[in-house]
């Protein structure tokens, strides 16, 4: 199986919305999330490559734009935890034109300290 990873960091801001979070994750604060995205397939594409490096970095960075500085809670429906973001981001980059793709794995970090993922396959 192949794979090709492509890396973008951005800072956005949330609140928790769940019953009585701790008093600093009610309160609107920032993270500095790293999105990691991961394209996998069985075989190469037409020109020897899985995905062009080129397009999905413009893919994830155009996602993540979409996010950057913004408070996620405007964006997410539901509580916006980092699940949910992973989840968001996945469903915006299903859409890359990577015919070579068969499946993607999109993790979210949150300020190093924890990192959650989604993955599914792509149609």
């Amino acid at each position: 199986m192949y794979e090709l990873t492509v890396t973008e960091s951005f800072v956005a801001q949330h609140y928790l919305t769940v019953p009585n979070p701790p008093a600093d994750e009610a309160e609107l604060h920032s993270h500095t999330f790293t999105a990691e995205a991961t394209f996998r397939g069985p075989a190469l594409g037409e020109h020897g490559y899985l995905l062009d490096i080129d397009l999905a970095v413009e893919a994830l960075s155009g996602v993540a734009d979409s996010y950057r500085d913004e408070t996620l809670n405007d964006h997410l429906d539901g509580n916006p935890s980092a699940e949910r973001l992973a989840r968001a981001l996945f469903d915006a980059l299903a859409d890359v034109e990577a015919p070579a793709a068969t499946e993607l794995a999109v993790t979210v970090r949150e300020d190093d300290v924890a990192s959650v993922s989604y993955a599914g396959a792509l149609e």
